[in-house]
C-alpha cells in the first residue's frame, strides 16, 4: 500500500503544480481580451485569432486545473443526503462514485480525445473562422486535462482506501454548508475585532 500512497503523493504534487501554474492564464486571457477590445474600438480592427486565443486560455485554465480542484475536493456536489451520513458512509459513497462513475468516464474521454487531438495535428487542421488559429492545441488541452483527471481519480481512490483502512488521515474532512458558514462568520468576526484593536490608540 505504501507504494500506491507514494504514487498518489506524486500525482497530488503534479496536480497542485499544474493548478498553481495555470491560474496565471486567467490574467493573460483578461489582458488579451482587454487589448482586443481596445484595438477594436480605437482602430476599428480585430481578428478572430484573438477571440480564439481567449477561448484557448480559459479552456486551458479550466481543464488543467480540474485535477487540482478534485484533489482539494472542491468540485460541485449536491450534498443534501451526503451531509446527513456518517463520515464512514461518506467515504463509501466517494469510493463508489470514483470507481464506478468518475474513473470510467475520464478514462473513456482520454481514450477518445488522444486520437482526436492527434488527427487534428496530423492534418494541420485550422479553425473554420476567418483568421482563426490551428485546432490541435485546443484538442490537446482536452486530452491533457482528462489525462490529468484520470491520474487524480486514481490518486483519490488510493487515498480513500488508505483513509478507510486507517493508514492515512482524512485529507479533506467533510464540512457541511452550515458549518462552513459558521466558520466563515467566526473568521470574519475575528478579523473585524483585530482591525478594531489595531485602530485603537
Amino acid at each position: 500500500m505504501q507504494t500506491f500512497l507514494a504514487l498518489s503523493r506524486a500525482i497530488d504534487r503534479f496536480s497542485a503544480f499544474m493548478g498553481r501554474s495555470v491560474m496565471w492564464l486567467i490574467l493573460v486571457a483578461i489582458l488579451v481580451s482587454a487589448g482586443n477590445a481596445i484595438v477594436r474600438k480605437v482602430f476599428n480592427s480585430s481578428s478572430n485569432a484573438w477571440l480564439e486565443l481567449q477561448w484557448y486560455l480559459f479552456g486551458a485554465a479550466f481543464l488543467l486545473a480540474a485535477a487540482h480542484t478534485l484533489r482539494q475536493n472542491e468540485h460541485i456536489r449536491i450534498d443534501i443526503l451526503y451531509g446527513m451520513r456518517s463520515r464512514r458512509a461518506q467515504h463509501w459513497i466517494d469510493l463508489f462514485g470514483h470507481v464506478f462513475f468518475l474513473l470510467p468516464f475520464v478514462v473513456l474521454m482520454t481514450w477518445m480525445l488522444v486520437p482526436y487531438a492527434y488527427q487534428a495535428w496530423k492534418i494541420g487542421q485550422i479553425s473554420t473562422n476567418s483568421g482563426g488559429l490551428i485546432i490541435w492545441p485546443a484538442r490537446a488541452l482536452l486530452a491533457g486535462g482528462f489525462a490529468l483527471l484520470t491520474a487524480q481519480a486514481l490518486s483519490e481512490i488510493i487515498k480513500k482506501i488508505a483513509v478507510m483502512r486507517g493508514l492515512l488521515e482524512d485529507p479533506n474532512p467533510f464540512v457541511s454548508a452550515h458549518e462552513a458558514a459558521e466558520l466563515e462568520g467566526a473568521a470574519l468576526a475575528a478579523a473585524v475585532a483585530d482591525l478594531a484593536k489595531k485602530g485603537q490608540p
